[in-house]
């Protein structure tokens, strides 16, 4: 079975001898180095690149542990570079080993036959640094787990029963290669305890575990709803009497968007084009990671069919946020009152823009009302689209509003830019 990662591929591609480090991001066992060290390194090969010219570093091995050191690992690479009229193509990966890493990086630059490639899984090592750091110089590629359309393609089958597969343990690759769901849940589980939460806790020095532990839980549990730092410390307070402030959970929850383990959706003003920072929404990266937090005990579909959908909008290179409409009208009482409606995702890539609502089943007219609602209240040229968890045929009514299946939506790459 094997994952073609396309779409990194031909971003590598379009990247290849442009001058920029590009930097392979994403979160852990996510396929950064197989994306490197197999996909890339046989595509370079095909293209009549020799061996001799891929200088590939794993510097998590233990074995190039003395290559953390910059002297080590740039004479190394000296030693490998001749000046011969070729381009060599570095690629190294978990570069935040590296002491020094981005003086590193902007030494290679300055070698003129190179191009270079490096990965890592902390966004704070590298995603910032991309801004702050290399001026110009760093060309970010963001890999997520494979999207539901990258696994079906894989595995083949009944499409039904890859998207039961898919919700319940989500895309990491290595999870789709095992064969039952006795191994699945257990590598889920392991990866989970010894490699994500024990990398945010020991790389941020955190004294208080059981504090992020739980936080992670309280996270996972309300996918898709609204929260802020403010009101998970009261949840702590309320439900268990542990008083954690504030600030810390801030500070924790970048910790875990900085592993790329949790995202963010703001809030925004649709009528009023602004944000509102009072409240946010989470998603997981991977929704198999966030089951095997809980246990498995909230298999909801509506909010994993959610999350699900934000990261194949992510994936497909859009921002996404979480819309809001005011409306004003009047109450049973015949008072004047304003109501706020949410729309699930305001989608963003210039020149596009899209509304999206989520809606698991709408078996009567009623819910079809209540989902296109927030929709039909936006007074603007954009598409707006309501996702259904139903197979169904595609259909889009006189106001513009196109419903559609949801297996439809994450097999077809192009839906947001038709029309």
């Amino acid at each position: 079975m094997i994952f073609e990662r396309k779409k990194y591929l031909d971003e590598l591609i379009a990247g290849r001898g442009n001058g920029l480090v590009k930097i392979i991001t994403g979160v852990r066992r996510c396929g950064k180095s197989f994306l490197l060290f197999d996909i890339w390194h046989n595509w370079l090969l095909e293209h009549g690149v020799t061996d001799n010219h891929i200088i590939e570093i794993q510097l998590d091995d233990f074995r190039n542990r003395r290559l953390r050191k910059p002297d080590a690992l740039l004479d190394y690479i000296d030693s490998k570079v001749m000046d011969d009229g070729n381009p060599y193509y570095i690629v190294l990966d978990e570069v935040q080993l590296v002491e020094e890493f981005v003086e590193v990086i902007l030494s290679l630059t300055h070698m003129r036959n190179v191009d270079v490639y490096v990965s890592g899984s902390n966004s704070r090592f590298l995603s910032s640094d991309v801004v702050t750091e290399f001026r110009g110089r760093g060309d970010e590629i963001r890999i997520w787990p494979l999207t539901f359309d990258e696994y079906f393609s894989g595995i083949g089958g009944d499409i039904r029963k890859a998207w039961l597969d898919y919700y319940t343990f989500g895309g990491l690759p290595q999870v789709a290669l095992l064969e039952t769901e006795e191994k699945k849940t257990d590598y889920l589980r392991g990866l989970y305890e010894t490699t994500y939460l024990r990398d945010v806790i020991e790389r941020n020095h955190l004294r208080n575990p059981e504090g992020m532990k739980e936080l992670v839980r309280v996270i996972a549990s309300g996918i898709g709803s609204s929260t802020n730092p403010t009101r998970i410390a009261n949840t702590f307070q309320s439900a268990q009497g542990v008083t954690i402030k504030r600030d810390t959970i801030k500070q924790y929850i970048d910790y875990l968007k900085d592993s790329f383990l949790i995202e963010e959706a703001l809030r925004y003003d649709v009528k009023g084009r602004k944000y509102i920072g009072t409240e946010t929404k989470y998603y997981f990266a991977d929704i198999g990671i966030r089951a095997a937090i809980l246990n498995y005990r909230q298999q909801e579909e509506t909010h994993i069919m959610e999350n699900i959908i934000y990261n194949e909008l992510r994936c497909r290179g859009y921002n996404v946020d979480v819309g809001l409409v005011e409306l004003g009208g009047k109450d049973e009482n015949g008072k004047f009152v304003r109501k706020q409606l949410e729309v699930d995702f305001v989608v963003n890539r210039p020149p596009y823009r899209v509304y999206i609502q989520s809606a698991f089943h709408m078996p009567t007219p009623e819910k079809e009302q209540q989902e296109r609602r927030p929709l039909l209240s936006i007074n603007d040229h954009f598409r707006k689209i309501v996702i259904v968890g139903d197979d169904i045929h595609r259909k889009e009514d006189e106001l513009g509003v196109l419903t559609v299946g949801l297996l439809d939506f994450l097999t077809d790459k192009k839906i947001l830019e038709q029309g």
